[in-house]
């Protein structure tokens, strides 16, 4: 025997009971054809399995149905009354613990009534197949042990209704959800995986069909003052008759609906849409199926009529709009024959579009005779002696695996669920307000996660007819070159789009960071992406370093041009008389004083950051250590000439050269020493300038950079004082008072070369220091040489040895 619970009414009338008499007997209103299509397609699986020679053999499958109205309180009380012996009240003590007048109980339609009938028969071990209720919370096992269906979980479908969202890039949502265990726990889950997903709900709302209608008119009020464009709802098909009406008369038009199988792929929802409201509306259905034999059943309504049940009398008035009798009532009725067919009619009871959910019946009936046809070990006929306990038979149920007559296996897991696949329906009007339930994807749940959901590449339709993807963000993403920033107070999904700082950026839209570049690159001004930073360093072909190379190549022609000169007059007493050994060693010294300030110009490397400080040091001291020579030169000539003095032995040419080469090899040490301890290296300054890199010489050690820098200092302020010491030499000997001025410029140069060159940036300093060099050289070469180069060329008559020889009245300087 089994037993039928089916919601034949989809509502019932509130009573006041005021505790002073017995509670009336719930009067159940609005006939719902849909259940009666599924306890017909129950009796449909039973007639075929009972006109079967292979499945129960000799065995005839009895039933019992109920109707519920949707009221969980009686819910539960019929499901006790199936229990026992179809009694509403128990008899005696003993009405517990006698067996079950039915083995499984087929139903319900909606989870809530399923949960409370499932936690009262879950003690007895009475097996429940439910159709149609999804609720994810039936599947634990320790509240629901007897539990099973044949239609896939929501823990399955709001996860997949969370991808779909995610697909479209829909992040903020509306939600609308019937208030009961369907809709609280799917709705439940569905949000917890879209916050996972990057999804926000806007809002939240609760309905129930036999609320109110201030609290309709809530619900419209919140869904028109909202910013969200999509709406996901867990929401059956009776939800839906009450909710349109409402809807179309305050034209709640342009909304994206998204569905579950509870209404998704309801004809007869979309045949009530009048005013367009769910046009274009996307969404999860089970997928289709065909059932043979059982439409033609169905439409075979006349053995309904052989009941005398007052239920299958209203049913038949509602079907065929007549009476069996006629009321008191003016309005005049056609009279039923009880004849009647369904040829012509039109509504929801012949209505197919829910054949899926039928075929849930139909597998249900079939994994019952299934597990009797083991339980009684049929072959050709059955052992009807067998005791059937209702947990034996549960066991069966959970063990079963077959093959229904349409192809398809029927089996549950271990929390009594079938496989989860959902067919994507996109509902697309067509002329006359017909509207296509249109396939467009999958959802798998067995197969691998990035696998699961599979939209085909097709043209859909959007709400208000559209071709476009509805829009619905609380923020518009965030282009290249910005990043997210939270708006105070509200969800994740709304957020300002900041422009990424500079050396920052970000090539993905609605990045929540913008990446750092790295040292050697700086962001573009897009701030999309990080190119290469400019290489800073002083180079030949910019207007700087063309005029300091220009300047160098200067010095060094005109040192040429001096050495040429006093070579070609070496005879002539001004040129013997000024030491020319020294002075030819001089010139020499500044031609590679004006040639080291190229090895500054260029990009660093490695042999060039070495060879130029050194080159420097070494060169400077060379041609200090000459004019110090000359200068002492001078002054032993002056002692030299006075009466008892032999001074010039002591300082002859062989103590110059000595002198000159001592005081070079001293500095070749400290370089030595700096190149082995720490040597100049170029490097890369990325402090200097923000977005530009510069390319300088690493001084290594600053020891070793201020000792040959002090060395040439010590040496020219030597050299100034023994040059001012012959101040007040006769004027014939005016060399003393040329390299007074030249140590004069010499030092004044390096003394404001050291602040410019600690605080100029970049290939500046390089440009200073360069700058440096060729202006203490050009002070040297022309204080020294020049005015000899005038003598020589412009004055010859004074260029002779009796001027040379002679003496003048002194002169103080």
């Amino acid at each position: 025997m089994l037993g039928g619970i089916f919601s034949f009414h989809s509502s019932w009338k509130n009573s006041e009971d005021n505790y002073e008499k017995k509670p009336q007997r719930l009067q159940c209103t609005s006939l719902n054809f849909r259940d009666f299509q599924f306890a017909q397609a129950m009796l449909f699986a039973i007639e075929e399995i009972n006109n079967s020679t292979d499945l129960l053999p000799g065995v005839t499958l009895g039933y019992n149905m109920y109707d519920t109205c949707g009221s969980i309180a009686r819910s539960v009380r019929v499901a006790l009354a199936l229990l026992n012996d179809n009694e509403i009240k128990a008899l005696h003590m003993k009405a517990c613990t006698r067996p079950a007048q039915v083995q499984v109980i087929m139903g319900e339609t909606s989870s809530s009534p399923t949960a409370a009938i499932a936690t009262a028969i879950g003690p007895f071990h009475i097996p429940m197949i439910s159709h149609f209720a999804t609720c994810a919370c039936l599947s634990d096992k320790t509240k629901y042990p007897s539990f099973l269906r044949t239609i896939p979980s929501d823990y399955y479908q709001s996860r997949a209704l969370a991808q779909l969202v995610k697909y479209f890039g829909w992040t903020w949502i509306g939600a609308l959800r019937t208030n009961d265990d369907y809709g609280n726990n799917g709705m439940s889950t569905f949000i917890a995986t879209a916050q996972q997903l990057g999804i926000c709900v806007e809002y939240s709302i609760s309905f129930f069909r036999t609320d109110p209608s201030d609290k309709i008119q809530n619900i419209i009020k919140i869904i028109k003052t909202s910013t969200s464009k999509v709406i996901v709802t867990f929401l059956s098909n009776m939800d839906w008759d009450v909710l349109l009406h409402e809807f179309s008369i305050n034209n709640l038009t342009g909304y994206q609906w998204v569905g579950t199988e509870g209404w998704i792929s309801d004809s007869q929802i979309a045949a009530m849409d009048k005013s367009h409201i769910l046009d274009g509306a996307i969404g999860l259905s089970i997928p289709k199926a065909h059932v043979s034999g059982i439409k033609k059943f169905m439409f075979n309504v006349k053995p309904l009529n052989s009941s005398n049940s007052v239920l299958f009398r209203e049913f038949w008035e509602a079907l065929f709009s007549c009476k069996f009798n006629q009321s008191n009532s003016a309005e005049i009725q056609k009279k039923c024959t009880g004849e009647e067919d369904l040829t012509g009619v039109e509504n929801s009871f012949t209505d197919m579009s829910l054949m899926p959910i039928f075929y849930n019946v139909y597998k249900g009936v079939y994994a019952v005779a299934h597990a009797l046809h083991e339980i009684l070990s049929c072959n050709n006929t059955c052992d009807k002696n067998v005791h059937l306990e209702p947990f034996t038979i549960l066991q069966q149920l959970q063990r079963i695996h077959f093959k229904t007559k349409e192809g398809d296996y029927v089996y549950f897991n271990n929390n009594g669920d079938p496989p989860a696949k959902y067919e994507i329906i996109n509902w697309q009007p067509r002329e006359n307000d017909i509207v296509e339930f249109v396939i467009v994807g999958i959802y798998d749940a067995s197969l691998p996660e990035d696998e699961q959901l599979n939209v085909k590449n097709m043209s859909l339709i959007w709400a208000k007819n559209s071709l476009q993807v509805t829009i619905s963000v609380c923020s518009e993403k965030c282009p290249y070159g910005t990043h997210k920033v939270l708006q105070k107070g509200k969800p994740v999904c709304c957020y300002d789009c900041v422009r990424c700082a500079e050396g920052e950026m970000s090539n993905n839209t609605d990045s929540t960071t913008c990446l750092k570049c790295f040292p050697e690159f700086w962001s573009n001004e897009g701030r999309d992406a990080c190119i290469k930073k400019e290489e800073l360093f002083l180079s030949y072909e910019e207007i700087m370093g063309a005029l300091l190379t220009s300047a160098s190549l200067f010095g060094t022609c005109m040192t040429a041009l001096v050495a040429a000169i006093f070579f070609r007059h070496r005879k002539t007493p001004l040129v013997r008389a000024n030491n020319s050994e020294l002075s030819f060693l001089l010139l020499f010294s500044l031609t590679l004083c004006f040639l080291c300030s190229l090895t500054f110009i260029g990009q660093p490397t490695e042999w060039s950051c070495m060879l130029r400080h050194t080159a420097f040091g070494i060169t400077f001291v060379l041609c200090i250590s000459c004019v110090l020579g000359k200068t002492i030169v001078v002054l032993m000539a002056f002692k030299a000439s006075l009466p008892g003095r032999n001074i010039t032995k002591w300082f002859g040419p062989t103590q110059q050269r000595v002198s000159v080469l001592g005081f070079t090899l001293i500095q070749v040490v400290i370089c030595i020493i700096w190149l082995t301890m720490s040597p100049p290296s170029p490097v890369k300054n990325f402090k200097e300038f923000k977005d530009k890199i510069v390319l300088e010489c690493d001084l290594g050690s600053t020891i070793g950079f201020w000792s040959v820098l002090g060395y040439i200092g010590f040496l020219a302020m030597l050299c100034f004082l023994f040059a001012f010491l012959a101040r007040k030499l006769p004027d014939n000997f005016n060399e003393a008072k040329l390299i007074t001025f030249s140590m004069l410029i010499f030092c004044a140069v390096w003394i404001t070369f050291i602040p410019a060159y600690v605080s100029s940036p970049g290939k500046f300093s390089v440009a200073v220091e360069i700058f440096a060099i060729l202006a203490s050289s050009f002070g040297l070469l022309i204080c020294i040489f020049i005015p000899k180069c005038y003598i020589i060329l412009l004055k010859p008559e004074k260029n002779t040895k009796k001027i040379m020889m002679g003496k003048r009245s002194r002169k103080t300087f």
